[in-house]
C-alpha cells in the first residue's frame, strides 16, 4: 500500500520529508502544479482543476492508496476522494474546520480573493529578500530546511496559481464541497488532523464538526502549529501510523 502526500501553499514537497523519514512506510510526494511543480498550458489553477489533476494522478497507482492532505493539500484530497473514491483506502486532511459553514476565510487568503489586492500584494512580496522570506516562515513554525525549500519555489507561478485557487474557493464552496465528501455512499475511511495551535483552518470545534459529518476519527496534535509536521515529524509519523496500520 502506497501512502501519497499532498502540500498546500506556499509549499513545496519538501515539507513531508522528516515525516516520510520517521513514517517507514512505501510512500510519495506529489506536488500541485504551481507548487513545486510545472504549471501545464492551459492549467486555470482553480479548485476544480486541481481536484482533476489530483485523480488523474492517482489513477497511475496500481491499488487504491492511502491519501494524506495538508493545507491545501487537504482541500484537494477530499475533492479527489470525492469523485474518485474507488482511488482511495484512507484520507487524511489537516483542514476540515475549513469544510464547516461558520468558517471564514484568514486574513491572508481575503486579500488575495479581492481583485487587484491580492495582485498587489505578491508585487510586494516579490521584493523581499530571500533571507527574510526564510525568517518568516521559520518564525510562522517551518523547519529552516523547509522554509527555505519553499522560499526558493515562490515566483510568478506560484503567485497566479494561489490567486486563482483561492478565489475559485470564495464560500460557502469549502462547506458545500465538505457536504459532497460527507454524502458519499461510501467514503474511505478518513481521518481529521487537529494541531491545536493552527489559526488558519477554523479551529477545534469547526474540525470536530466536520468529522461528525464525514464519521471520521480525530486526531489531536496538541501544541502543535499548522506546519506540525516540521515540527514534531516522530510525532506525526506516530499518529499517522496508528491510523494507517494500527
Amino acid at each position: 500500500m502506497t501512502v501519497v502526500f499532498v502540500h498546500g501553499n506556499p509549499e513545496v514537497a519538501q515539507i513531508w520529508d522528516p515525516l516520510r523519514a520517521e513514517l517507514g512506510l512505501e510512500s510519495v510526494a506529489l506536488s500541485p502544479p504551481g507548487f513545486g511543480a510545472p504549471v501545464p498550458a492551459g492549467f486555470d489553477a482553480t479548485s476544480d482543476s486541481y481536484a482533476a489533476w489530483l485523480v488523474g494522478e492517482l489513477e497511475r497507482f496500481d491499488e487504491p492508496v492511502d491519501l494524506i492532505g495538508h493545507d491545501w493539500g487537504g482541500g484537494h484530497v477530499m475533492r479527489a476522494a470525492t469523485r474518485r473514491p474507488d482511488l482511495v483506502r484512507r484520507m487524511v486532511t489537516d483542514i476540515a474546520g475549513c469544510g464547516d459553514i461558520e468558517y471564514v476565510w484568514h486574513d491572508m487568503a481575503q486579500i488575495w480573493q479581492q481583485p487587484g489586492e491580492g495582485e498587489a500584494f505578491f508585487e510586494a512580496m516579490a521584493a523581499v529578500p530571500s533571507d527574510q522570506r526564510v525568517a518568516g516562515y521559520v518564525a510562522a513554525g517551518m523547519s529552516p530546511e523547509g522554509a527555505l525549500a519553499c522560499a526558493e519555489a515562490a515566483g510568478p507561478d506560484m503567485a497566479t496559481c494561489v490567486l486563482a485557487l483561492y478565489r475559485s474557493a470564495m464560500q460557502p464552496k469549502m462547506a458545500e464541497w465538505a457536504d459532497e465528501y460527507a454524502a458519499l455512499p461510501e467514503r474511505p475511511a478518513t481521518l481529521v488532523v487537529i494541531a491545536t495551535d493552527d489559526h488558519y483552518t477554523g479551529g477545534e470545534v469547526l474540525a470536530r464538526r466536520t468529522a461528525d459529518r464525514w464519521g471520521a476519527e480525530v486526531a489531536m496534535l496538541d501544541g502543535l502549529g499548522h506546519w506540525w509536521m516540521m515540527q514534531d515529524p516522530a510525532r506525526g509519523a506516530s499518529m499517522l501510523r496508528h491510523f494507517l496500520v494500527d
